[in-house]
């Protein structure tokens, strides 16, 4: 037990006295900076609507948080279906 507990000691003394470098400093805000573009896909099915149902097969809610968001998807999906009609 003593080997680990002096490897734990070594460990908080390095995280607590070790300083940070600038370059890591730097690096990481690098990293943390949003891209410029986002790409986004369009689909025909949305996952949430799609494992919401699943899941509601399988049993039953009991708040029934997710049956507004269902409606809107399934009168968005309506809408959807007869613009494709109609073209």
């Amino acid at each position: 037990m003593s080997d680990k507990d002096d490897l734990e000691r070594k460990l908080s003394e390095l995280l607590e006295d070790g300083e940070m470098e600038d370059i890591d400093r730097t690096a990481k805000e690098i990293r943390q900076i949003s891209p410029k573009y986002e790409i986004r896909i369009q689909t025909t099915l949305d996952p949430i609507v799609e494992e919401t149902l699943r899941y509601r097969k399988i049993g039953h809610e009991l708040d029934d948080r997710y049956d507004k968001y269902l409606k809107r998807a399934e009168k968005s999906r309506n809408t959807e279906e007869t613009d494709d009609l109609k073209q």
